[in-house]
C-alpha cells in the first residue's frame, strides 16, 4: 500500500529543506559562475524561489 498525500507532501517538503541547506552551504566559498548555477537550481525546486534569492542576496549574480 502507498503512502497518503500527506507522507508524500511532508516527505517532498523535508527534502526540499535538505537542498536548500545543501545550497546555502556551498554559497559561502562559490565563484560567480556557481552562484548562477545555484540560481538555477533555487528556480528549479521550489516555487518561492524569487524571496529565497533576494534574502541570500543574489539578485546581483542573477543577472
Amino acid at each position: 500500500m502507498g503512502c497518503s498525500e500527506r507522507q508524500k507532501e511532508i516527505r517532498r517538503r523535508r527534502k526540499r529543506r535538505l537542498q536548500l541547506a545543501h545550497l546555502k552551504g556551498r554559497l559561502a566559498k562559490a565563484t560567480p559562475s556557481e552562484k548562477l548555477e545555484i540560481v538555477r537550481k533555487l528556480r528549479a525546486i521550489t516555487p518561492g524561489s524569487e524571496v529565497i534569492i533576494e534574502n541570500w542576496k543574489l539578485i546581483a549574480s542573477d543577472r
